[in-house]
């Protein structure tokens, strides 16, 4: 795994702590935001882009499914706005990988 995805990772967790905490009242994960988590990092290890891949969000293959893309972004919605001030580099590596042409669409090659 390269370090973009690791931080991806991290990133994720990040996001999914503050929402549960928020939403749940949890210090620690529940069962339904501990198995996203796993979910997540299992999609983001299995990318078939590897170290070119885009924004998951600027992807032309969704590999999640829509039960829990829907669970992602209402995390996300959540947790974005709330990273700048709990994780302020990860939000910042985060914002600067979509911005620097981490998230271009690509066609895939098989």
């Amino acid at each position: 795994m390269d370090r973009r995805a690791a931080r991806e990772i991290k990133t994720v967790r990040a996001m999914i702590e503050i929402f549960c905490a928020g939403r749940h009242g949890r210090k620690t994960l529940c069962l339904d935001c501990a198995g996203l988590l796993r979910y997540a990092e299992k999609r983001l290890a299995l990318c078939r882009w590897g170290v070119n891949k885009p924004a998951c969000s600027e992807c032309t293959i969704h590999c999640y499914k829509p039960e829990m893309r829907g669970k992602i972004r209402e995390v996300m919605r959540y947790s974005g706005p709330r990273m700048t001030l709990r994780h302020p580099v990860l939000a910042a590596l985060h914002f600067a990988d979509k911005k620097r042409g981490a998230g271009q669409k690509r066609k895939l090659r098989r």
